[in-house]
Order: C-alpha cells, then sequence, then structure tokens
C-alpha cells in the first residue's frame, strides 16, 4: 500500500462569542476571542510543515448558520495558504454551519472541497499517487436525526477509503443525537479511516479500523476542559500512526486545592500561588476554575478574606503575563455550613424558607426569561442538573447573607 499522511480537524467553531466572559481584563479577553483563529493558524501551519496530502475537517467550522464575515475571511486566508502548497481541504458542515443557513458568501480557494447534503465520494490522486476516496455529508438543515451511516457505502477501486461523518455515536448522552452510529456500524462498512466530529472531547473509538473524534480545537468554556487539538494521520502498509497535536492558544482547567494544613490567610495564599504556577504553560494562557477544599481558618477575619480579597490577589499581574493562568472563579467544595436548627429557632420564617428551598423545583421555570429571550437562547449553553443545583446552593447563601446584614 502506497503512503498517505492527512490533518483530522473537527468543531473549529470559528469567531465562538466565548460567553461569559466580559468580566477578563482586556488583553485576556481579546485573546480568548482571537483563540479559535490562533488554533486554526496552528493547524495549517503544521499542515505545510509535514507537507501532508490533504485536510480534513469534520464539521462545525463556523460557529452559527450566520457565518461572520470575519470568520469567512480568516478561514480564507488559511486555505489560500495551504492553496499555495497544494494541500487539498475536504469539508462537511455540521449542525452549527448547516447549508440552510443565510450569510453573506466569500468564496473560497480552489483547493477547498464541500461536501453536499447527500453522501457522496470525492476522489484524490495524492503526490506519491496514491487513489483515496472520501465519503462525506454536510448537514442540509441544522438537525439531522436520520441514521445517514447508512448511505456510506464502500465504492469504486483505491488504496484508501475514509469515510467523514458529523453525528453523535448513539450510546453518547451528553451531545445532541445527530446522525447517530454505533462502532459496529462504521466498523462494518470496511473503511480504512472513520474522520467523525460533533463530540468536543478526543475520543479513538476503535483502532482497527481506526475511528476517531479528535474534540475541538479550542476550548469555549469551562465544560471543555483539557487540552485541544487534532491528529496528524500516516498510514503505511495498512498501519496507521495517529500524532495528536494540540492547538489551543487557552486551556480551561479545573484546580483543586486542598487546604488542611493552611492555617493562615497567607499559608492559602502561597498554596494557592504554588498551585496555580504547576498549571502555567509556555506561551499559552490557562483559565482556571479554582476549588478550595478543607479552608477553615482559625480567625474569622482571614476566613471571611477567603470570599472577599483572595481572589483579586491570586489575579493580581497575571494579565501582564504571556503564559498567563488566570482564575476566573473561587469556590469551596464544602457545603452551605448553617446551623438550619439553630436559625429555625430564632423564627419560623426561616424553616419555611429552608422548606420552600429544599422542594424548589421550578428553577426551569425561573430561568425560562433568560433562554426564551432571542438572545439568550443563542449564547446560554444548556444548563446540567449539578449546576441548577448550584444555583440554588448559591442563592440560598446569598440570601441568609442578605437576611442577617438586614
Amino acid at each position: 500500500m502506497k503512503k498517505i499522511s492527512f490533518i483530522h480537524a473537527a468543531d473549529l467553531h470559528l469567531d465562538s462569542p466565548m460567553v461569559g466572559l466580559k468580566h477578563l481584563p482586556e488583553n485576556i479577553l481579546t485573546r480568548v476571542k482571537d483563540s479559535t483563529f490562533t488554533a486554526l493558524k496552528k493547524l495549517t501551519a503544521v499542515a505545510i510543515q509535514r507537507q501532508v496530502d490533504f485536510v480534513i475537517i469534520a464539521g462545525d467550522i463556523f460557529d452559527g448558520e450566520d457565518r461572520s464575515l470575519r470568520a469567512q475571511a480568516r478561514f480564507r486566508k488559511e486555505m489560500i495558504k495551504l492553496n499555495e502548497e497544494n494541500i487539498p481541504v475536504y469539508i462537511v458542515h455540521g449542525n452549527h454551519d448547516h447549508l440552510n443557513g443565510t450569510w453573506v458568501h466569500l468564496d473560497m480557494p480552489e483547493n477547498v472541497h464541500i461536501f453536499g447534503s447527500k453522501v457522496e465520494i470525492m476522489d484524490l490522486q495524492t503526490k506519491g499517487d496514491a487513489i483515496v476516496h472520501l465519503y462525506g455529508f454536510s448537514y442540509g438543515t441544522r438537525h439531522v436525526y436520520e441514521r445517514k451511516v447508512d448511505e456510506y457505502q464502500k465504492s469504486g477501486e483505491a488504496d484508501y477509503h475514509i469515510g467523514i461523518l458529523h453525528g453523535n455515536e448513539s450510546t453518547g448522552t451528553e451531545h445532541d443525537n445527530y446522525a447517530p452510529f454505533t462502532v459496529k456500524d462504521l466498523a462494518l462498512k470496511n473503511f480504512d479511516y472513520w474522520a467523525l466530529g460533533h463530540i468536543h472531547k478526543r475520543a479513538e473509538l476503535s483502532v482497527n479500523p481506526p475511528i476517531i473524534y479528535p474534540g475541538n480545537i479550542q476550548g469555549r468554556n469551562k465544560k471543555e476542559f483539557g487540552s485541544k487539538g487534532f491528529y496528524h494521520v500516516t498510514f503505511t502498509d495498512l498501519d496507521a500512526a495517529l500524532d495528536y497535536i494540540e492547538a489551543s492558544d487557552i486551556i480551561w482547567e479545573e484546580l483543586i486545592v486542598d487546604a488542611e494544613k493552611a492555617v493562615s490567610f497567607d499559608d492559602l495564599f502561597q498554596l494557592c500561588q504554588k498551585s496555580i504556577n504547576e498549571l502555567r504553560k509556555k506561551h499559552t494562557g490557562t483559565l482556571v476554575t479554582l476549588l478550595l477544599k478543607n479552608t477553615q481558618l482559625a480567625d474569622v477575619r482571614e476566613q471571611r478574606s477567603i470570599d472577599y480579597e483572595l481572589l483579586e490577589l491570586l489575579q493580581e499581574d497575571e494579565s501582564e503575563e504571556d503564559s498567563f493562568v488566570w482564575v476566573t472563579e473561587l469556590k469551596s467544595t464544602e457545603k452551605l455550613l448553617i446551623d438550619k436548627e439553630k436559625i429555625m429557632s430564632e423564627a419560623n420564617f426561616f424553616g419555611e424558607l429552608f422548606e420552600t428551598i429544599e422542594n424548589f423545583d421550578q428553577i426551569d421555570q425561573a430561568l425560562a426569561p433568560l433562554f426564551e429571550h432571542p438572545l439568550g437562547r443563542k449564547y446560554i449553553p444548556h444548563l446540567e442538573q449539578a449546576e441548577k443545583n448550584e444555583l440554588l446552593e448559591k442563592a440560598e447563601k446569598l440570601l441568609i447573607e442578605l437576611l442577617y446584614q438586614a
């Protein structure tokens, strides 16, 4: 078999709005907003440096169906770089950038090949004379629930057959069940490689044949934590070598600091600083949710300083760093410590209040004005049950603090 080499990426979500981050310093916010484009530049640079035969992008190139002109222009600029190196690019559009959207159109260079709404085959003869058949489809509308995998049929003589599919592996429940499939479905097609998209977490579902989710190239919120990137795939003599390459300029992390041995506020402060510095990566920005564990300082004033001053101290000077580690949120892993029996003995009102909170089941109705608003519906992510419970706990704490200050 002849050797081939290609890049497999997915879920670029170019020009993602990065909601909920307006509180960041201006220079960090600008860098976060540009991070999807920075990751794309890394992708094209690697493709050129390694002189790959082609590039596959398995859906959701753009974050929205309107495909902003800024996103299209920057994407085209990178595609032109690849065109100058005679590197073809094969694209399927996904649920976010489906073909039925409305946008001001910018033409792409001739090396960019876009699959239509029905499964089709594209042929490629590489510089090394390998014949590759690529199979794929773009979403005609935002919601594609049918089993498009049934339309993939191996056809013709080729050295390699590669399927491109933006969809959900049927056992996965974290994402919408678009274009569902099973690993067995794909394996039975007898293709040499499956280039998947839609799931933002990297996953190698099968080794033989390789069935791969590369994940997205840049995390966009705290749920999309850890390394993000793409794969450089090389086939030689029927063996596939998968080289994962990190692309993200900004990494989201969750850091747990156990403060059990911290006696004073300064002990805790230095412990947090040490833990933060261990996350620092050269030329990469890090956004951190910091979880404090066992924070019971003897001095009441120092304990209160954790809530009101620690975050600000940890953020100090970080905005000037190229390799910044910015703590976006400071939380305690301990449940709210309230002597409810004591409080309820002070007034019947508190007993009724705690009972109402404990049995509160209308959080969806309470949040409805946000999720039903045209802009809110577009930008606010879906809340998991754990996040709803966290909102209730924060509301309880805030309410009690305000009542005691009254």
